[in-house]
């Protein structure tokens, strides 16, 4: 139809055009459309000049002009575009050339379509050199908001970009890491699914496949992907394929029983009527245009009248294939019949005429109203209270091109505007496929997706969703398992990274969070728990009065200092008797003092260390023990000295007198009293926390402070037991009935022979047990001295009293004694 102004309309009503190959020898045929009629994209044309009747119609906008229209049909065919571009552009076309110099005719002022991204594309870079504004319904792919590229296109529906991103977030939300991809090999497919990808992998969602594939492909193609599919472990099948395509693979796996998927499907098929008759894609969901009312819409597309169908070839082929009967009599008629005019349009079951949904339709209304807008804006003056609109006003496409930059309006509800890139607000609706009691799939809308909205708001779900194959549960598709926390992921060689095995955290690690790449330690004093998901403080440990180990080294410990203290109290019931007397009484008693502190200064090794326990622990055994081996040693001494003493001439017992004595144990002893002054002031011992023994508990025990000050302790300790020993073992053999020498030379033994067999006891034993090895080697050298000296005089005096006599004692000649 011919107007003021033409506006040029492009959609693939039929699926493809079929191929030729030329042989340059003899005059190609004309190009044919071939497949039947897309219902859905011929109601894309028919909403179009619905559009402009309203708009014409119109008292508000464009009064008193007219607008034209051309409708090519591209047969989703990028030649066939083209050719309409061309034609569009040119206005040599025969059919519109009136020869009418008043108007425009044949030549378009702005285009609406294609359907397709690879069609508008050749077709953009056709009409944007001579500046000629494209809005199309449908092209969705992200390449052409490039303006430097594509200068003069425009579009109703969002862009790509916006809806791979929503896809990427909508396989996220549903835990899916692990899917398949297929695509349409067309620029539509291949940078929808490039744009998904990228956001896929953001998100973390690795891809079993990506194949892509065109309805013009060999069938032995379409058969690849199909079996592709089928032998996936993938659940889910993300399908950026364009409606034309994603039939023919669908009518592919319906020839062969395939697993349940759960299908993700692109805004170009999933809310597509004529698709949902494959059952086995039940639970399908995907993002779509906000569905949309145009009112009086219905009525324009069943008001077809039987002339009006007879003068449009396009619509005589729709009524003839809808209706399956002929309109006028031909010789091709084969068994179908003719038309008797009882067809009615109004009970047709097509795409056509459902108008319940309508989403795209809409795209394809609000572009010939951008289009307006446009128009109006180049040609129309507005004052407060009319519009004066000059037809003959001749105004050039980049006119209408600057003005739909600008051109901001509401129609039916629906805002129209466009950014810089010439791409619209993205607003999607979140469908699933449903099916009703009666087997049939009806399109439910269950989410919104608003790319305007702040992050975090943009994606909602507010209804169940239905999945494949009447799963009542949202379905798994992963390639491993969760990794659950106390453990780490370990990528599979030569996998994605969605493929790993999960592998315990080492020992001292914990991860307490699902999926966890790393295992971290846990503070020094904290340990994992058994399941190595939590940290835990270390038990502390040392040796305590609360424990069996500790409690019997306490009893022992007193045991023997009341052993000690016992006698004591039998020798001063005797000390006048002659095993006592004989024995230096004196020394005997402090002898048994020292005892006594000894068996009590283990108790400082037992319980939780402090400043002062870790101070007094070391010094008061070291002391206490010179103590005791200076009264041993002073007593061999005398041994020796009352032997020499026997001899006639000598003077030796008033050199070492009781006076000499005591000054000796005290001299021996103010030297240790040195050594640990020292030790305590240079560098005292103290508390610490033992970390490194055990990694699962913590050490409660006594640093040394300084080594040298510990070993010179022991080492003086030694140096007198030796010298004591040596002394004993040369007196051993004096030919007293009772001789002391050789008590003392066997104590000392088991004194050395303890005392070196602790060294490397006390260096190897861990954490506790190094106390309790230097509490049994006190323990066990102060019982050694207390049995081997005291004894044999005890068992004298208390069961043997006839032998406690002076005459016994000095009988020299009684070699064996006691």
């Amino acid at each position: 139809m011919d107007g003021d102004y033409n506006i040029g309309g492009v959609f693939s009503i039929h699926n493809y055009m079929k191929t030729v190959k030329h042989n340059y020898t003899t005059m190609p045929e004309p190009q044919r459309c071939r497949g039947s009629i897309d219902s859905r994209e011929l109601r894309f044309s028919r909403a179009m000049i619905f559009a402009i009747e309203e708009i014409n119609n119109s008292t508000e906008l464009l009064p008193g002009i007219k607008l034209g229209y051309q409708i090519h049909d591209s047969c989703a065919s990028v030649p066939v575009v083209a050719h309409a571009a061309f034609q569009l552009s040119n206005g040599l076309d025969p059919v519109f050339d009136t020869g009418d110099n008043c108007s425009q005719s044949g030549m378009v002022i702005a285009i609406v379509g294609e359907s397709g991204s690879t069609p508008s594309i050749s077709m953009s870079h056709i009409i944007g050199p001579f500046n000629i504004p494209q809005v199309s319904h449908f092209a969705t792919c992200a390449c052409l908001s490039d303006k430097k590229q594509y200068p003069s296109f425009f579009r109703t529906i969002p862009s790509d970009q916006f809806q791979a991103d929503a896809l990427a977030k909508l396989v996220k939300h549903f835990g899916w890491t692990w899917i398949g991809a297929i695509r349409s090999d067309t620029d539509y497919g291949n940078n929808g699914m490039e744009s998904f990808l990228e956001a896929a992998q953001k998100e973390g969602i690795c891809v079993e496949y990506s194949e892509s594939f065109h309805r013009a492909h060999p069938r032995s193609k379409i058969q690849r992907v199909a079996d592709v599919i089928r032998r996936s472990t993938a659940m889910v099948v993300v399908a950026f394929v364009a409606s034309g395509d994603i039939k023919i693979l669908l009518k592919e796996l319906s020839l062969e029983p395939s697993p349940p998927r759960q299908w993700i499907g692109s805004e170009s098929w999933v809310t597509n009527p004529d698709i949902l008759r494959f059952t086995f894609c039940a639970g399908a969901i995907g993002f779509a245009i906000q569905q949309s009312v145009i009112p009086g819409l219905r009525d324009f597309l069943l008001d077809l009248s039987p002339s009006e169908v007879a003068a449009s070839p396009v619509l005589t082929e729709f009524w003839e294939d809808s209706f399956n009967c002929r309109l006028e009599k031909s010789e091709a008629m084969d068994d179908t019949h003719l038309c008797d005019g009882t067809e009615d349009i109004q009970t047709l079951q097509s795409p056509y005429t459902d108008t319940s949904q309508l989403r795209i339709t809409n795209m394809v209304y609000k572009a010939v109203y951008a289009i307006a807008h446009a128009i109006h804006n180049s040609v129309c003056q507005d004052t407060n209270s009319t519009t004066q609109c000059d037809k003959f006003t001749r105004i050039e496409s980049k006119q209408v091109l600057a003005q739909l930059k600008k051109v901001s309006f509401s129609q039916n509800g629906y805002d129209v505007s466009f950014d810089a890139n010439g791409d619209p607000v993205a607003k999607y609706e979140l469908v699933n496929w449903q099916k009703t009691e009666s087997g049939t799939i009806e399109l439910v809308t269950v989410g919104h997706y608003d790319a305007s909205l702040p992050v975090g708001q943009k994606f909602r779900i507010n209804r169940n969703l239905t999945w494949m194959d009447g799963y009542t549960e949202v379905p798994v598709s992963v390639c491993s398992d969760s990794c659950p926390p106390g453990t780490r992921k370990v990528l599979q060689k030569g996998k994605p990274i969605c493929c790993y095995d999960c592998v315990p955290c080492p020992e001292g690690e914990i991860s307490n969070s699902t999926d966890s790449p790393d295992c971290f330690p846990c503070p020094r004093e904290f340990w994992p728990n058994a399941e190595k998901d939590t940290c835990f403080p270390k038990p502390v440990e040392f040796l305590s009065f609360d424990e069996v180990l500790g409690i019997i080294l306490a009893a022992f410990s007193v045991g023997g200092a009341c052993l000690a203290i016992i006698t004591a109290a039998v020798f001063f019931r005797h000390r006048s008797s002659p095993i006592v007397r004989a024995n230096n009484s004196e020394l005997s008693f402090l002898l048994l003092f020292s005892l006594t502190l000894c068996f009590l200064c283990s108790l400082t090794f037992i319980g939780a260390p402090s400043e002062w326990s870790c101070m007094l622990r070391h010094t008061a055994f070291g002391i206490t023990f010179v103590l005791c081996i200076s009264c041993v040693l002073g007593k061999t001494i005398v041994v020796l000295m009352a032997f020499k003493a026997t001899l006639p001439g000598s003077n030796v017992m008033k050199w070492f007198g009781p006076l000499q004595q005591r000054m000796t144990v005290v001299s021996f002893t103010c030297i240790q009293v040195l050594i640990c002054i020292i030790w305590l002031v240079v560098s005292p011992p103290f508390p610490m926390k033992n970390l490194t023994t055990y990694k699962e508990r913590v050490i409660l025990e006594c640093a040394l402070g300084s080594a040298i000050g510990f070993w010179a302790v022991l080492g003086y300790i030694g140096l007198l037991a030796v010298f004591c020993f040596l002394l004993a073992v040369l007196a051993r053999k004096l030919p007293d009935n009772f001789n002391e020498a050789k008590l003392i030379t066997f104590s000392m033994l088991i004194f050395c022979a303890v005392w070196i067999t602790f060294i490397p006891a006390y260096v190897s034993s861990p954490g506790k047990f190094t106390v309790a090895v230097e509490i049994f080697a006190i323990l066990a050298s102060s019982f050694g001295l207390t049995f081997c000296i005291f004894a044999p005089k005890c068992f004298i005096i208390l069961f043997q009293p006839e032998k406690n006599t002076k005459k016994h004692v000095m009988n020299k000649n009684q070699t064996k004694g006691i």
